[in-house]
């Protein structure tokens, strides 16, 4: 059996929804700087159910984002309160620090899911060094993620591999199954690029489980580490800039059973990264742990 990195869930989406309050433009992390509790928990949570991957709460913690919603002074403190939160939450786990690995989290800078929003290469680049800068000394790994288009996908890659740290790279794809970025882009176009782009692996991550299986044919071409993380909402298309994802619904079809069984065709296929996205909570990862650990597989960091 294989060795399987297994990353952690939707951890902005649980942080959101155990806030009990509406959702705000930033998300997650307005709920980080008035309850900082609430990250620390859902990290241990998912340590608890087995994830060996945890990724930094600072998604929507951009230049960009913070400045259009007037939080352009809590950047640096976003971004110092995510790194503390996720070190105290492996602390309390008691794991030992070298069997968890923690990823830099490197988002869409301007709106998710909306390629015609993202930045040019130049102006993108400026922007991630900037996050690059903040989250490198708390971190191992390096996560580009949910990329809608490859010009921001490149400047993301181009601005971690500066660090000298591995670098990750996902994509998020139309949820038709027609394996085509959320801009239009073909994703074999895009995996085929990623050999002038050197990354340690390539992933598809807040789409549809289905979209994702669809896509592991050609995310195995890559000759790279490849998985996927897919998300747990009916649809994103609801999800305008300036928007909230109180305007997104959950599927009620995708409990953790489900869920992992998605999970276990894309292993089949040669996938040893997998995780969840938006929706998938502790308890998916956790019955997804179990089902790998059954199956005689090992669960590991990135490290």
């Amino acid at each position: 059996m294989a060795d399987i990195v297994l990353m952690d869930g939707g951890l902005g989406q649980e942080i959101s929804n155990r806030s009990g309050v509406n959702a705000h433009p930033l998300w997650s992390i307005k709920v980080m700087l008035e309850r900082p509790e609430i990250v620390t928990e859902v990290h241990h949570d998912f340590l608890k159910a087995g994830a060996r991957v945890v990724g930094l709460n600072t998604y929507a913690a951009t230049p960009s984002r913070m400045t259009q919603h007037g939080y352009a002074d809590h950047l640096k403190t976003a971004h110092e309160t995510a790194i503390r939160s996720v070190h105290d939450a492996i602390a309390l786990s008691g794991l030992p620090r070298n069997e968890v690995s923690i990823a830099a989290c490197l988002p869409p800078l301007v709106a998710s899911y909306v390629a015609e929003k993202a930045k040019d290469y130049k102006g993108s680049l400026a922007e991630f060094r900037e996050l690059v800068a903040l989250q490198n000394d708390g971190v191992d790994v390096f996560l580009v993620e949910t990329m809608s288009n490859w010009q921001e996908a490149k400047a993301g890659i181009a601005a971690a591999h500066q660090t000298g740290k591995p670098v990750y790279v996902s994509f998020t794809l139309k949820d038709d199954m027609s394996n085509r970025l959320r801009s239009g882009e073909d994703l074999s176009m895009v995996v085929e690029q990623l050999a002038d782009e050197p990354v340690a692996g390539v992933m598809v991550n807040c789409s549809y489980p289905e979209a994702i299986t669809a896509a592991m044919p050609i995310l195995s071409t890559s000759g790279l580490a490849f998985g996927g993380y897919g998300n747990g909402f009916t649809s994103v298309d609801a999800l305008k800039p300036g928007l909230t994802v109180d305007e997104l619904t959950a599927r009620k079809d995708l409990l953790p059973d489900r869920y992992a069984e998605h999970v276990y065709r894309w292993i089949e296929t040669g996938a040893n990264i997998v995780g969840g996205c938006c929706e998938i909570s502790p308890e998916h990862i956790a019955v997804l742990a179990k089902g790998l650990n059954d199956k005689g597989h090992r669960i590991t960091s990135f490290s």
